[in-house]
């Protein structure tokens, strides 16, 4: 086992997104399983947060404030916050007919609002920040569904470290989801060990970049490159 200093993650911080259809106080099934991973980080000293993304008055689109676009009301900017100070970004949420539901896709739509802001050292503003993703249901998909998340939390610029996923589903069809007695979700070990290493990964990869100051400046330092700087760039007209 690994010494004990090594389990200290005091510092980090870390936001986990609901992303169910389901409005609060209604059970949330992928809040079952993403309670899983909180308890293991809130543990060894990570403050995490739950937003259920439904909950929010959140206007659809692909900019920082929908407000000045048409939209009465927008909670997302105040949301953002919170995306901004957090190490950690978790998205969690249901398979629907095969894919992600609609809470994840426009979460995913105002998180890349802000892909082309940056952040105090020049860099892109999801630079350093870690991201992983827990899919539940009782449909196939679950690897369908990271991999779009997984993707577009890389391409936002985030940092995706190995096993980066983890998901239930149950019997395909109409049978019970995670939470409901009998299902076998809470008790499934294929399910808890990946969530469990997925919560390890984020917790390590956090750590380390935070403690090494980040992704380092050399190479994606967009300011630089718009000034003249081409880090060993060479232009094949010029060869």
């Amino acid at each position: 086992m690994s010494e004990s200093k090594n389990r200290d993650f005091s510092g980090l911080s870390a936001v986990y997104f609901n992303c169910t259809l389901k409005k609060s106080p209604e059970v949330s099934n992928t809040e079952g399983l993403v309670e899983v991973s909180q308890k293991i980080m809130e543990k060894h000293g990570v403050k995490t947060e739950l937003i259920r993304v439904v909950d929010h008055d959140i206007a659809t689109g692909v900019y920082p404030d929908m407000r000045p676009r048409g939209w009465d009301k927008d909670e997302w900017p105040e949301i953002y916050k919170k995306v901004k100070a957090a190490d950690i970004l978790v998205i969690a949420g249901p398979i629907w007919l095969g894919d992600n539901s609609s809470q994840t896709k426009k979460l995913i739509e105002r998180l890349y609002a802000h892909s082309s802001e940056l952040n105090s050292k020049g860099q892109y503003a999801y630079y350093g920040k870690v991201g992983g993703c827990i899919i539940t249901g009782n449909e196939d998909g679950i690897k369908h569904c990271a991999m779009n998340i997984l993707y577009s939390l890389q391409h936002i610029r985030c940092t995706i470290r190995p096993q980066a996923d983890a998901g239930w589903i149950g019997e395909v069809g109409p049978g019970p989801s995670y939470l409901d007695k009998g299902s076998g979700g809470p008790e499934n070990d294929f399910t808890n060990r990946n969530t469990t290493f997925m919560t390890w990964n984020l917790m390590h990869v956090a750590k380390m970049l935070k403690s090494s100051g980040g992704i380092p400046l050399y190479g994606n330092a967009r300011k630089e490159w718009d000034a003249g700087a081409r880090f060993d760039f060479e232009n094949p007209e010029y060869r």
